[in-house]
């Protein structure tokens, strides 16, 4: 396919999806809905009330040992320690993605204008996933268990990928963090079970990160269609082995060693538990149809999605 120049109009121009819609117009809405719907997580939650005796800091169908043999025989005082410390590693991981979030969206907007809606609707992001990160560093802090970094080869393989990344994978990659967790969130704000401050986290997160979701959804669309075949080629590469490494990340091993659980039997039975397999499935199963509707999901990245676990 040609490649469309920024200033060309898509009239016209269609995915599976149907017509691209117009970048200027869905900036517009977006910075109108973040005018309405933007909080203040220092402002908008209460920090000083206590923790809640009995209460998850995640709901336990979501933690990652839930009905296997090992969660079976655990006191239910372990089983809230463990929800607490995985909680902990979510969030810790979240923080690192915001942070290669926000660096991706300053080199995505470097070279556009600046008084455009869409380049304003990047700021908001960017102001709006520093205030994420704070929120999260804040709640990890409220809980009393430690953060939990990404392994070192998995630092130093994001600070490439960021580096290098070109447009439309770095929006591929941004889906994939932003969706998962995501849905997670969504089941976990309602729930009366979950301490009052995480569900206010994470509805805070979940309002806003819908404007983020729909911003990187319609630029990843535009940007399939007028990229180059290479281009289009190293997203679907480069998105299906950040699936690979988010998938192997997303809970940092250690959480099972500090409640005091056999590290590696616990992996083990992660890997092998079913109920696991099919949440993230379904927590991905929004963002594996988005993308292979668009045409991402080909090739050697669709095998390194199925590799992932996240794939069916």
């Amino acid at each position: 396919m040609t490649t469309v120049p920024e200033d060309v109009s898509l009239d016209g121009l269609r995915d599976a999806l149907g017509l691209l819609k117009d970048r200027e117009q869905v900036a517009a809405r977006l910075l109108e809905s973040s005018a309405k719907h933007s909080f203040d997580p220092d402002k908008d939650l209460d920090w000083d009330a206590p923790l809640e005796e009995g209460k998850w800091f995640w709901p336990p169908e979501l933690v990652s040992l839930y009905d296997t043999p090992m969660w079976k025989r655990m006191s239910e005082e372990q089983r809230l320690d463990l929800a607490r410390h995985e909680a902990a590693s979510l969030t810790s991981l979240g923080i690192w993605f915001e942070i290669i979030l926000m660096q991706l969206l300053v080199r995505h907007i470097y070279d556009k204008s600046v008084t455009s809606a869409h380049v304003r609707y990047a700021l908001t992001e960017i102001a709006d996933e520093c205030r994420h990160s704070m929120m999260f560093a804040r709640v990890i802090h409220k809980g009393g268990a430690p953060t939990y970094p990404v392994s070192r080869i998995h630092h130093n393989l994001a600070r490439v990928l960021k580096t290098v990344s070109t447009t439309p994978g770095s929006f591929a990659c941004t889906l994939l963090g932003e969706e998962i967790l995501d849905w997670m969130q969504r089941l976990t704000f309602p729930d009366e079970r979950v301490q009052t401050l995480v569900r206010g986290v994470t509805r805070i997160h979940v309002v806003e990160e819908a404007r983020h979701v729909r911003y990187a959804r319609e630029e990843l669309r535009r940007q399939m269609v007028t990229a180059p075949r290479w281009e289009r080629e190293l997203t679907r590469l480069s998105c299906g082995e950040a699936a690979r490494v988010f998938s192997i990340a997303f809970v940092n091993p250690e959480v099972y060693t500090n409640v005091g659980l056999d590290r590696r039997e616990a992996v083990a039975q992660v890997k092998a538990s079913g109920h696991r397999r099919e949440v993230m499935q379904s927590g991905a199963k929004r963002l594996t149809d988005f993308l292979d509707d668009i045409g991402v999901m080909r090739g050697v990245g669709r095998r390194l999605w199925r590799s992932s676990g996240l794939l069916a």
